[in-house]
């Protein structure tokens, strides 16, 4: 069983998720964010890096005034399950279901919150097969994933080439090469290994550029 894979990044014009000390909140305004909350409700789970979650302490949730919906599925990609007991995705596993895939058997302390623990192949630097992790939610049910972050992550599903949608938000400000990239390095050799998209949709949210892009 196969799942798809939508990618957000919400990002400055140069393509930077972060000031160089980290400061990020928030790049784009309310109408976009507003946005991000519709595209997660329209998914099946929601997926980011353990350091985004270490960093930002995100709930992750579907938070509109007009939503009585179930919420999307948490989950984090934490191969060392560094992902710290008091935070928020911890706290609420119990209400929002909320897994860690990682590469190691599961921590008793992140069980005994409520958080599942999906023990995944490793490939090197002992990180997750991100192959295997999108077939093993979609196996458990989550077949649309929503991948909002960070660049690392973005990169390595970029790389892997799970991406079928992009969503991309652009800001009008410019952070400049010291910010944090959106999408970390491809190890691209050539332009012809470049992943390419086709542009489907444009539109201004506030003073932010929606752009939606599809696997060609």
């Amino acid at each position: 069983m196969g799942g798809s894979v939508t990618l957000k990044l919400a990002t400055s014009l140069d393509g930077r998720i972060a000031t160089a000390g980290g400061e990020s909140r928030w790049i784009t305004g309310p109408q976009a964010r507003e946005a991000v909350h519709r595209l997660r409700a329209e998914h099946d789970a929601v997926l980011v890096g353990v350091e985004t979650a270490l960093a930002d302490d995100p709930e992750l949730t579907v938070r509109l005034e007009d939503w009585s919906g179930r919420q999307p599925v948490r989950v984090v990609l934490d191969s060392r399950q560094r992902l710290a007991d008091g935070c928020r995705l911890v706290a609420t596993a119990r209400d929002i279901p909320t897994y860690v895939v990682s590469t190691t058997p599961p921590e008793p302390r992140l069980t005994a919150a409520g958080v599942r623990v999906l023990q995944v192949a490793a490939l090197g630097e002992d990180r997750p097969d991100l192959r295997d992790v999108v077939a093993r939610l979609a196996d458990e049910g989550f077949g649309r994933l929503f991948v909002e972050g960070g660049g690392q992550v973005a990169g390595s599903f970029l790389r892997c080439g799970l991406v079928d949608r992009l969503e991309w938000f652009r800001a009008p400000i410019v952070i400049g090469g010291e910010g944090r990239p959106g999408i970390a390095a491809l190890a691209l050799s050539a332009l012809a290994d470049a992943p390419r998209l086709r542009r489907i949709e444009v539109s201004q949210v506030g003073d932010d550029l929606w752009e939606r892009y599809e696997r060609i």
